[in-house]
């Protein structure tokens, strides 16, 4: 690397460095504003009574009985969805490689948003919240029109594959499987949003992660993007972590998951996502597992699902099950950082 490489580089990551912070300062500004409105309209979580499959939620109900007598507003992602969008729209925005993942963080919390705002008001029965078929159509709809402008737009046709030399040429089937990567990774997102801190912290070290390779790559608005987001989740976990103040609720957690499957498909490493976000696919997979278990042979894999229920049922504090995910998800994610420098996803 000669020295004009490494002045671009450094400059690239100074200006990437001074957008994190400036959203996390936004974000931190933004939040009092957010307190006083929360409690002032009530913005209490309505917990659901019915798990997917229709029976009674005991066990959840029984672990998380002491969140439950005391009011705790959700919504809260919206300060992160706020800072991250102005941070962007003042000073990163991009054709190429900016729209598109703020489109996704915007349409994701547009949907999180309505689940919210419906749980807010009690209504949909023991779900609370818009019906699993609705969300997953209204979700399907922000992929679909992000696949339009990757394919016919941006003009993306290939995959990169690790250790492989020649990309995987797909032509309009990466139609769907963007579709597939944004969709899979705004619900395991979802799905994560279960205990203090947990969602937040896996999404800023994911996107951690991504920001560095994307630098690397020379793919300096995409980095910038990335630690925007960080910048603003910190401000998040600094008020979520146990006992949460607040919650990011579907509006935060649908955002950061449609945006990060965005941003692994223009970064060119789909393929490292589920080893980066490995945690998000074991949350997802282990719902996934219970239902089918369910329904099929009418009985439990998990105590309670997703999994970090689960552990929660067996008697680890929430406080572990949290940071020891955190510890695991910065392992994965240092781990699909090696893959990438090795598999020639870089350079």
């Amino acid at each position: 690397m000669d020295v004009i490489t490494i002045t671009q580089l450094t400059t690239h990551l100074t200006k990437a460095f001074a957008l994190s912070v400036g959203a996390f300062s936004l974000a931190m500004f933004l939040t009092p504003f957010y307190t006083f409105m929360a409690y002032r309209y009530r913005f209490w979580k309505v917990q659901r009574t019915e798990t997917t499959t229709g029976e009674k939620l005991e066990v959840f109900t029984k672990l998380h009985a002491h969140k439950f007598k005391r009011n705790i507003p959700t919504m809260a992602g919206l300060i992160a969805v706020i800072a991250i969008s102005v941070i962007t729209l003042l000073f990163n925005l991009d054709r190429q490689q900016t729209w598109l993942p703020l489109a996704a963080l915007a349409g994701g919390a547009a949907v999180g948003l309505l689940d919210d705002v419906i749980n807010l008001r009690g209504l949909g029965g023991g779900v609370k919240g818009l019906r699993a078929p609705i969300k997953f159509l209204l979700i399907s709809l922000v992929a679909a029109a992000g696949a339009w402008f990757f394919y016919y737009k941006l003009g993306y046709t290939s995959i990169h594959v690790p250790f492989i030399a020649q990309p995987w040429e797909l032509g309009w089937l990466i139609i769907p499987l963007f579709m597939f990567a944004v969709i899979a990774t705004g619900n395991a997102v979802n799905i994560s949003d279960g205990l203090d801190g947990l969602a937040g912290g896996l999404s800023a070290i994911a996107f951690g992660i991504f920001g560095i390779i994307a630098l690397l790559q020379g793919n300096f608005g995409i980095a910038g993007f990335c630690f925007t987001v960080v910048g603003a989740l910190l401000s998040y976990i600094w008020f979520n972590i146990h006992p949460a103040r607040f919650f990011m609720g579907d509006v935060g957690s649908f955002a950061l998951g449609t945006s990060l499957g965005v941003v692994a498909m223009l970064t060119n490493t789909l393929f490292l996502l589920p080893v980066i976000g490995l945690l998000f696919v074991v949350e997802a997979g282990s719902s996934l597992i219970q239902i089918f278990s369910k329904k099929v042979f009418h009985r439990k894999i998990f105590i309670s699902a997703p999994i970090h229920h689960h552990f929660e049922a067996i008697g680890w504090p929430e406080t572990k099950v949290t940071m020891r995910f955190w510890v695991i998800a910065q392992v994965m994610g240092f781990i699909g950082l090696l893959v990438a420098l090795a598999g020639g996803s870089i350079g």
